[in-house]
């Protein structure tokens, strides 16, 4: 049982007076009351010299001090003058101590405003978005009684030397000393003040750094009335722009925001301070792409269209994690809303590219039997779409493909569209190749000749075949897909041959080695002759474009040819120029080895055939007003960020 003596000191007497004690009896001072007084005094002086009106007070910043000791020392006083308050409101509402505590205290948090204003002013290149990002680990582990460690520690100063930059390091500290200036702020009931300072400086560092990359605020009435090519700049501008915005800009303000009011009751003060810095700034950057969406619909804007979805798609899980607070929910709808409308506008230009094929009109017949222009655009812009297969899978995913087509109903789910094609995308790309070829055979009955018809679609499935094996179009359609329609074109192949020079072919002996009468002879040579001069000369304007296609022709027909015609020559030729029968008649016109020569020169086509190498830019070709594609105008894809066919 404690004694009376103690009893006295550290248990106060109720304010009451009890019975039999006087009640003008003076009141004991407890040691509480002594310890809160000691507080308030301790306080004062420290207040009083950090006071801005006060002559002592000769340092500009208590932060920026050489010795950290101060700083310390200030926020524990500022936070013992409130235990204090605290008290006396308690138990001495109306103590002249707890009036003088007042007044230190808004002395105090006048002095802890201006230290955060100017924390926040002075250190903006240490709070840039940068180094926020890259110092946010080390900040979110410091403290503010941490931060003399850096200083006095030898070691530590060594260890950070190989760690991070001096500005990180400095970047560490601001941070560490703005949360604990607002942190004391708030516990002081000065949140509001604290939130005030902070909203105006960052935002004017968000829309600052917002404005450096570019980003602007359109609405749709303006974009609508751009033409193409500016628009597009402006595409390429946000293109550039919206990662730094997003994984920069927004996630370091995220960061700054989250460790400056990481305090247990900031929370409502960190969702309200982010909130307003950034949600403008954030609706202006994301509401671009889904304006250009609503924009007119054609061919061209396509992969301006995919790069917008590409970037919001592959930017949504940041998107959803910066801004998770409720109040910045408007700028997660936008991102969605501009996925959706993006995605709808690709769907439609997709059915619209189709719709172009089916519509192509063209009766002019290729020069020479070559590439035809819409087969060089339909595989030049199909190449591009396997650049996007993965956003095209996630567009497509609900889009399947229907028979409402002017293809026949015997095509859908032909082997030649889905076998060995898995995924959906892959079978919609083939499809759209499907739909070509079939465009293309009608186009090979415009020629004369049956044998450059098949020259035509051999040249044609070729292109074909060879923009699928050099994109990223082999991987979605697979080797499969690409070793059927080679065989293709080797049929194709075969049939000019067997059709284009049949009347050679015949003319030569099935067996040139046997016994022949010679007016037979005679016959087969000038058969021979006659045939093979006609043939050339009529394919001397006809085209093979691809190389290897081209060299394998003419191997072909060299090896058909060629050993035949060699055999009879070697058995006859001595034979006719003997014959005085023959008179001068020129009988024997070709050796051997001018066949060659002859069929080497074939298949390049000639001056003004309007032969086009297989390798050249393909041509862009707008629709025309009929909504059928057109091949005569200049190609987007040089314009078009990266990716070539």
């Amino acid at each position: 049982m404690p004694r009376k003596g103690m009893r006295t000191i550290f248990f106060k007497p109720s304010s009451s007076p009890t019975a039999g004690t006087p009640s003008s009896s003076p009141q004991r001072v407890t040691f509480s009351d002594s310890l809160m007084d000691e507080n308030i005094q301790i306080a004062r002086s420290l207040i009083t010299k950090w006071d801005d009106t006060s002559q002592s007070c000769s340092i500009s910043s208590l932060f920026s001090s050489d010795n950290r000791q101060d700083a310390k020392d200030y926020l524990k006083a500022v936070y013992d003058l409130q235990t204090a308050m605290h008290y006396f409101i308690t138990h001495h509402s109306t103590s002249d101590k707890l009036v003088l505590a007042q007044t230190l205290m808004q002395t105090a948090m006048k002095r802890l405003e201006r230290e955060f204003y100017q924390m926040l002013k002075i250190n903006g290149e240490y709070l840039d978005h940068e180094s926020v990002s890259v110092s946010s680990s080390r900040a979110s582990r410091a403290s503010f009684s941490d931060l003399e460690d850096y200083e006095v520690s030898e070691t530590e100063s060594r260890i950070s030397d190989d760690a991070i930059s001096e500005m990180e390091r400095v970047s560490t500290a601001a941070m560490a000393d703005l949360k604990a200036i607002a942190d004391c702020m708030i516990s002081a009931g000065y949140g509001k003040e604290c939130a005030r300072i902070y909203k105006i400086i960052r935002k004017s560092v968000v829309d600052e750094a917002l404005y450096h990359l570019g980003v602007e605020r359109l609405n749709f009435n303006v974009i609508h009335k751009m033409d193409w090519d500016v628009l597009e700049i402006k595409i390429k501008n946000w293109l550039r722009a919206v990662r730094t915005a997003v994984k920069t800009v927004f996630a370091g303000e995220r960061i700054l925001c989250d460790t400056v009011f990481s305090g247990p009751s900031s929370a409502s003060i960190r969702v309200s301070c982010f909130s307003q810095i950034v949600k403008e700034g954030a609706l202006d950057l994301l509401v671009f792409p889904e304006n250009v969406a609503k924009c007119k619909k054609t061919p061209e804007k396509m992969f301006r269209t995919l790069d917008l979805y590409e970037a919001i798609s592959d930017l949504s899980p940041d998107i959803a994690s910066i801004f998770s607070f409720e109040s910045t929910s408007a700028v997660r709808s936008q991102a969605a809303n501009s996925l959706i409308r993006l995605g709808e506008a690709v769907r439609t230009m997709l059915a619209d590219f189709e719709a172009a094929i089916h519509k192509d009109t063209s009766k002019t017949p290729v020069p020479g039997g070559g590439v035809h222009p819409l087969t060089r655009y339909v595989m030049n812009y199909i190449a591009f779409l396997a650049d996007y297969s993965g956003s095209l899978a996630e567009i497509d995913a609900e889009w399947p493909l229907t028979s409402n087509s002017p293809l026949p109903e015997a095509y859908f789910g032909s082997p030649e569209s889905s076998d060995s094609i898995s995924s959906p995308i892959a079978v919609r790309l083939a499809w759209l190749i499907l739909v070509v070829l079939c465009k293309l055979d009608g186009k090979a009955e415009l020629y004369k000749e049956v044998a450059q018809s098949y020259l035509f679609l051999a040249n044609n499935l070729q292109y074909v075949v060879v923009k699928v094996r050099s994109s990223n179009l082999k991987f979605l359609l697979g080797e499969e897909w690409i070793v059927k329609h080679e065989a293709k074109v080797r049929q194709y192949a075969a049939n000019y041959e067997r059709m284009g020079w049949d009347k050679v072919f015949a003319s030569l002996p099935e067996n040139p080695t046997a016994e022949i009468p010679i007016p037979q002879v005679r016959n087969c040579f000038r058969r021979f002759n006659l045939s093979f001069e006609d043939t050339c000369k009529r394919h001397s304007s006809w085209i093979v474009s691809d190389p290897k296609l081209r060299d394998e022709i003419k191997i072909s027909l060299a090896k058909r040819i060629a050993p035949v015609y060699r055999d009879f020559y070697e058995k006859y030729r001595v034979r006719v120029l003997r014959d005085p029968s023959t008179g001068n008649e020129p009988l024997v016109r070709f050796a051997p080895d001018d066949l060659g020569n002859h069929l080497s020169d074939l298949f390049h086509g000639t001056i003004g055939s309007g032969s086009v190498s297989s390798h050249s830019t393909a041509p862009y070709s707008r629709t025309n007003g009929s909504g059928s594609v057109s091949s005569h105008s200049t190609s987007p894809y040089s314009s078009h960020g990266g990716r070539s066919p």
